[in-house]
């Protein structure tokens, strides 16, 4: 058991690119559970979703090698929603980016903290952020301000999970993104990719690129669709 905190992390070294390699520090598996202060309960988050910010999804791995792949211009503003332990936002943040991470889970910009300094990362903004129809959150529960400039660049990965999180997803796309905004998402095909594809054009998104990914994350298979949406003034 882990003496500082409640709940047990666990350490490992994963390769982003043969260029980069992070030192990551995660929850020690989805048994994990600490809210004694009901502040993720009172965000909607109950005793089986609170882990998952916390664990190292291939997903946001292979959002982070897009990254390292496909340049943006860096005077774009970038934006990561459900950011989990951000491994896309550090990754961001060594290629010199404007990212802003962000997360619902009271916990996300500690674990973000604690992975950027052992990374020797600059620090990375941190916001709070959350899809669905869900009452204004206090600062007391967030542990971080709530998200409210609006972005050029908006990334995620494995955030279509549920039927509803389309629709929803795309609701905070449209709220937090530019005028002109394009908009990546790495789907582990979960299955919702149409659902998704029909709520983005509802805020003037197009569809322009569907990337299937194959590439292994840690030596592990993996199947999954980079998905590029682009809207235009």
């Amino acid at each position: 058991m882990n003496n500082i905190t409640p709940y047990k992390t666990k350490e490992q070294q994963i390769e982003i690119h043969p260029d980069l390699s992070l030192n990551i520090t995660s929850l020690f598996d989805q048994q994990q559970f600490f809210d004694p202060f009901n502040q993720a309960a009172r965000l909607g988050i109950c005793s089986a979703a609170w882990p998952l910010f916390g664990m190292l999804w291939p997903s946001s791995i292979q959002l982070a090698n897009k990254l390292i792949k496909r340049p943006i211009a860096k005077d774009q503003s970038l934006l990561e929603i459900g950011c989990g332990l951000g491994i896309a936002s550090m990754t961001a943040k060594l290629l010199g980016y404007d990212i802003t991470a962000s997360d619902r889970h009271p916990l996300a910009g500690k674990f973000l903290q604690k992975n950027s300094e052992q990374n020797k990362i600059p620090t990375i903004r941190f916001k709070h952020s959350q899809w669905g129809d869900v009452p204004t959150p206090s600062l007391e529960d967030t542990n971080a301000p709530l998200l409210q400039s609006q972005y050029d660049h908006i990334i995620a990965s494995d955030v279509l999970y549920e039927p509803n999180a389309a629709k929803e997803v795309a609701q905070l796309i449209d709220r937090f993104g530019a005028k002109e905004c394009t908009v990546w998402i790495i789907d582990p095909n979960r299955g919702y990719h149409n659902h998704f594809k029909r709520a983005m054009a509802q805020y003037g998104f197009q569809l322009i690129e569907m990337l299937p990914l194959t590439t292994p994350v840690n030596n592990e298979p993996y199947r999954g669709r980079l998905m590029v949406y682009l809207r235009t003034a």
